[in-house]
């Protein structure tokens, strides 16, 4: 006899099936690269990063633990706001026998809408997460309308 399957209330989150797919995607990534070597030495990697929408700016945040300041650049292109930089790979004493962690040169480029302001740009790197905040130009704040009649 079949007994029903029991699941436990305190489920925290709805099921994403696509984060199990971004997280497969991930271990995959890993795994090909501590058995295969890193193949792609050279190429610049894409840091993990959000971007949020509040009421007067953008706010992006992109991870980058163990990046010092001086390493990074910042530049907003038209809409594109582009991070470049890189991660120095640290001297180690001894041989290297498994590596997981990315080094060298990265870039992360997001499109953001028409409606930003390039002359209000503000940037700050605190504990490994560089926030970078991008204003709305003033046409694109919401804005109250007054509605008359009788």
């Amino acid at each position: 006899m079949a007994l029903p399957a029991v699941r436990s209330g305190n489920q925290v989150g709805r099921w994403d099936p696509f984060r199990e797919f971004e997280d497969l995607y991930s271990q995959l990534g890993r795994w090909m690269d501590s058995a295969l070597g890193r193949l792609d030495q050279g190429i610049a990697w894409a840091p993990l990063a959000d971007v949020t929408e509040v009421e007067d700016a953008y706010v992006v945040e992109v991870d980058l633990p163990g990046v010092k300041r001086e390493d990074v650049a910042i530049e907003l292109v038209g809409n594109d706001l582009v991070v470049t930089g890189e991660l120095k790979q640290k001297e180690r004493q001894g041989l290297l026998r498994h590596r997981t962690r990315r080094t060298g040169e990265f870039s992360y480029r997001v499109t953001l809408p028409d409606s930003v302001d390039a002359d209000k740009v503000e940037a700050s790197l605190d504990e490994g997460v560089l926030t970078i905040r991008v204003a709305k130009s003033e046409a694109a704040k919401p804005r109250r309308i007054a509605i008359r009649g009788t």
